[in-house]
């Protein structure tokens, strides 16, 4: 009885400690598998086309690329996209171009060499996606730069000479359209939504190898890159020939076109950008409507706001945008926008950073009315303006008028030598003050200010000549920050300087 007692126990101990390990293991969380793209390719991927361009080129530059020139060059080290390809179309082991049948390059070689007249050369090549079942197509304005005739192929082979319906450079977007119907066309997303570390899909012709298929992931959202527009950043192979070519979601939702890359050797290194769709789709529907796209414009030059100029104007943080210049008769001007002031807000939005308030200005309605927000001397005030249409930009003249050598006087705290203003020259620069640079060392020196710079504000303190300059910086805090409003030729910024301890001795 005994031994059957212990057997009992010793079955029951092992069975204690295995029991455990069963649940454990069926329990456990099944391992992350990867998305399966083939039933979102098949969705969307039809309605993906290549595009190829062709140029009348003189026979005297056939020793280049075809199509090729320094402009273009240029282009290719700046976009990346939409150039041609660096060989020319009879290399050994060049990639198929345009539908990559009977009807893809046949077309671009026409005359002899020897003829003297200009030849029709492939100058191009990039994807699109179709719009509508009507035959518009979507792609990015670079695409087709300087393009005499353009073809669309899709991925049935078809291929069509297309019409361009507009173009907008500022955002890089084009809009071309082909004869034909029933076409299948994409699913328009919402670029809003789009979430960072979601999984994307780009389908487009790297070096025109139609329908090729790269995914990836959002890197990040609202990436300034210095253009008009906040990009969305991947890291989907994107090469040479993908640019026009659509970004889309795991629904199969085109949310962005591919556009630019970032590249040191010409080739993906695995930072790419699209277009949101959300933007694109506004310019395309102007461009289909009027072949245009109208915008409006305040007509002011900005500037970022730095930290150090937020700390010293008394800014909570380094936002808005530091307006520059005002176009004299321009809508900021009659609004009362002066150099110096810095906008906070459109309309009741926030300006983040400076590439914000073009976009917001761009997208209103000439003839509107709005409210800007302007941070000035600590004070923040609300200034009605009425929105313009945007024109080619304004250069201004430069002022060539000579005046007289300045007289040097010891310099202050700053490292500043300043001297009145002419009234002559502050009539010819529209100025109601300031005093000019004469010399600059130390703190002025390492800030970079120059010799004929003009002062406009100390801190919160206008200025209008030398004498309320010095009484202005006679007391200034070596331990604090002090923003200098600084114009230099047509533009006005502030300087962020520190003090030093003790004016400079003669």
């Amino acid at each position: 009885m005994m031994n059957f007692s212990v057997r009992n126990f010793l079955a029951a101990a092992v069975m204690a400690v295995c029991l455990p390990l069963v649940p454990h293991t069926a329990l456990a969380a099944p391992a992350a598998s990867l998305p399966d793209f083939t039933d979102l390719v098949d969705k969307v991927g039809p309605a993906v086309v290549n595009i190829r361009t062709t140029a009348r080129v003189s026979s005297s530059t056939r020793g280049l690329p075809p199509g090729m020139d320094d402009g273009d060059m240029s282009e290719f080290f700046r976009r990346f996209f939409g150039i041609p390809m660096p060989q020319s179309p009879q290399s050994p082991g060049s990639p198929p171009r345009g539908g990559g049948g009977s009807g893809g390059g046949s077309q671009g070689q026409q005359d002899a060499p020897d003829s003297g007249g200009d030849t029709e050369q492939n100058s191009g090549v990039g994807s699109g996606f179709i719009l509508s079942a009507d035959g518009y197509v979507m792609t990015n304005a670079h695409v087709i730069d300087d393009a005499d005739t353009i073809y669309v192929t899709l991925t049935d082979k078809r291929e069509f000479k297309a019409k361009l319906v507009g173009v907008d450079d500022r955002t890089d977007v084009a809009v071309v359209k082909i004869n034909a119907a029933n076409l299948p066309a994409v699913t328009v997303g919402d670029s809003n939504k789009v979430r960072v570390g979601e999984w994307v899909v780009a389908i487009g012709s790297p070096f025109g190898l139609e329908n090729t298929v790269t995914a990836g992931i959002v890197s990040a959202k609202g990436r300034d890159t210095g253009d008009y527009l906040p990009f969305i950043q991947t890291d989907v192979a994107v090469n040479p020939g993908n640019s026009g070519g659509p970004l889309i979601n795991m629904q199969g939702e085109v949310i962005g076109i591919n556009s630019q890359i970032y590249s040191r050797t010409g080739g993906f290194m695995g930072i790419s950008f699209a277009i949101p769709i959300d933007e694109a789709m506004r310019v395309a529907d102007q461009l289909k409507t009027t072949g245009k796209v109208t915008r409006g414009r305040i007509a002011v030059a900005i500037g970022e706001v730095t930290k150090d100029v937020a700390d010293s104007l008394g800014l909570p943080k380094a936002q808005g945008a530091l307006v520059s210049s005002v176009e004299p008769g321009g809508p900021a001007e009659k609004a009362g926008v002066q150099p110096g002031d810095i906008i906070l807000k459109f309309n009741g939005h926030p300006v983040d950073t400076a590439t914000d308030l073009p976009r917001m200005v761009g997208d209103t309605k000439p003839g509107t009315k709005a409210t800007i927000t302007i941070w000035r001397k600590g004070q923040t005030r609300d200034l009605p303006v009425t929105i313009a249409e945007m024109q080619a930009d304004k250069t201004a003249k430069a002022d060539t008028k000579k005046t007289p050598p300045p007289k040097q006087r010891a310099t202050n705290a700053l490292g500043l030598a300043v001297s009145d203003i002419p009234a002559d020259q502050l009539k010819a620069l529209k100025l109601r003050g300031g005093v000019q640079i004469d010399a600059a060392e130390g703190p002025a020196a390492r800030v970079g200010l120059q010799k004929g710079d003009i002062i406009l504000r100390v801190g919160d303190t206008d200025v209008t000549n030398a004498k309320e300059f010095e009484d202005a910086t006679s007391h200034l805090d070596p331990s604090k920050m002090t923003a200098l409003l600084v114009r230099r030729g047509d533009n006005t910024q502030f300087v962020p300087i520190r003090p030093r301890s003790a004016p400079a001795q003669k």
